[in-house]
């Protein structure tokens, strides 16, 4: 299957799912992600402000700077680029590009004190391989943060034995 076949394939197991189904779902995974020796002894963590679609981060994202820790969200700023922001509290997010929720915070580029990034996706496979929606925003940015310990987050139907992959997709470290 090809990345654009797969990527309807996730969109159609997706729909076959409640919001209040998929918020269920998302538990257990941020549950998980929560308790990661890496998650709990970082000092900056890169999140993502998910989508009715993805593992809901919101409650996570506000606990980790809660505990401390400096939490960032990307924001995207073109067609092919997105910056990285300081989240500060929900007050701080306004839609964005393709209605995310993004930080309207002053942008990070201490790119090296990411100690882990945590990766949205719509498919990982036993590799660490992501398909991403399409658009290359996170496969053009993990290049910069290159020291960062990378963690794919998916429902467990997003994960497959194998997904396409090319020389310019990033993998990520581990997948939950």
């Amino acid at each position: 299957m090809n990345k654009k076949d797969l990527r309807k394939y996730i969109r159609m197991q997706k729909q076959q799912f409640t919001s209040q189904q998929l918020e269920e779902l998302s538990l257990p995974i941020v549950k998980k992600l929560m308790v990661h020796p890496r998650v709990k002894t970082a000092a900056t963590i890169l999140m993502y402000y998910s989508l009715a679609d993805e593992v809901n981060t919101h409650e996570a994202i506000d606990e980790l700077l809660r505990a401390g820790k400096t939490v960032l969200l990307p924001a995207v700023i073109s067609d092919t680029e997105m910056e990285i922001r300081h989240y500060e509290g929900p007050k701080d997010l306004l839609g964005g590009f393709f209605h995310i929720m993004e930080p309207v915070g002053r942008p990070f580029t201490n790119y090296e004190r990411i100690d882990v990034a945590i990766i949205p996706g719509m498919s990982f496979d036993l590799q660490c391989n992501r398909l991403g929606r399409g658009k290359g925003y996170y496969d053009r940015f993990l290049p910069k943060i290159p020291h960062a310990y990378k963690i794919g987050v998916c429902f467990p139907f997003q994960k497959l034995p194998g997904i396409p992959a090319e020389e310019n997709d990033m993998k990520v470290d581990e997948v939950l």
